[in-house]
This record gives C-alpha cells, sequence and structure tokens, in this order.
C-alpha cells in the first residue's frame, strides 16, 4: 500500500548534491512529490526535505541508496505526529474592486499576506500546513486563479529533537 513519507536529509553544501540526489530519484523510477532545499545553521551543510510516495520497501530503498551517497551527511524520516511541517505559496488571483472585498475577507480568515495589488490582481503569501493552503486555494479558486507558485513542504522535529540525535 503506497503511504506518503517526508525526509530529511542533512547534506554537504556542495556543487551537484541536488543534482545526485535528484538523479538517484529519477534512476530508480521513484518519484519525488515535494522538494525543499536550503542552507542550515552551518553554512557547510544544507537540508534537504523531500516528499515522496510508496511502499515500505521503496522507502526503505530510497534510503539505503541515500546513504551510500558522500555527500549525505544523515537522513531522518519525518512522522507527522512528531514534526512541524509548513509550505510557502504564493498566489496570484483576479480581483477587480468588486472582488476585492471577498477575497480580502478570506485571506483574514486563514491568516495571509496580501503581498501585491494592481488593478486587476492581488497577490497573496500564504505559509501552512499543506492541508490549510489547499483549503485556502478551494476557496479562491472561485475568484480566478492566474498563477500559483509553491515552495515544496519543510519540515523539522518537535522539540529539542534535531536531525543529528
Amino acid at each position: 500500500m503506497n503511504k506518503t513519507y517526508t525526509l530529511s536529509i542533512l547534506v554537504k553544501n556542495t556543487s551537484g548534491v541536488l543534482t545526485r540526489i535528484s538523479g538517484l530519484f529519477a534512476r530508480r523510477g521513484y518519484n519525488i512529490s515535494s522538494l525543499s532545499v536550503g542552507e542550515t545553521e552551518n553554512e557547510e551543510l544544507s537540508r534537504i526535505t523531500i516528499g515522496l510516495t510508496g511502499d515500505e520497501y521503496v522507502l526503505d530503498q530510497i534510503k539505503k541508496q541515500l546513504s551510500k551517497l558522500i555527500d549525505v551527511v544523515k537522513i531522518k524520516q519525518l512522522k507527522s505526529a512528531d514534526a512541524v511541517y509548513r509550505e510557502l505559496m504564493l498566489v496570484k488571483v483576479r480581483a477587480d474592486i468588486k472582488k476585492r472585498a471577498g477575497i480580502i475577507e478570506i485571506c483574514t480568515i486563514f491568516g495571509t499576506r496580501i503581498v501585491d495589488i494592481s488593478k486587476t490582481t492581488v497577490t497573496i503569501e500564504m505559509s501552512g500546513k499543506p492541508e490549510k493552503n489547499a483549503a485556502f486555494l478551494s476557496l479562491i479558486d472561485e475568484f480566478g486563479i492566474l498563477e500559483l507558485v509553491r515552495t515544496g513542504l519543510t519540515g523539522i522535529n518537535r522539540g529539542e529533537v534535531t536531525i543529528l540525535d
């Protein structure tokens, strides 16, 4: 049975590391559903958060293959009960004068920020759990989404637990 998994991977911040990791997925025929990458508090390390779908066997194989890469420092599976997840979205919506009040009301309820406005559009910034972002999109869709960009899922363990534990 296929499930969704989230892996947090600590890697050396070297040229081509993302290519090597994503290439591993491509060569094995595994799909990445979400990808987020950025430097950590240590500029020599980056953290890659990968969302993937598969069964336990696929997950185990991915972990084994990733651990063979020399740039990989640590791999940790994030479990929803023990981690905080977020995704950032920028959404450009049709917004003539008559529709703006409705858009602003939805934005207020969801705690978003309007980051740009023109005569015919509003650009909204939203950060939240993927489920909350999906709920927001389903409501704002009635106004006409012109453009959408998402960062991909990122996550971190709750409490004092770190990726290096």
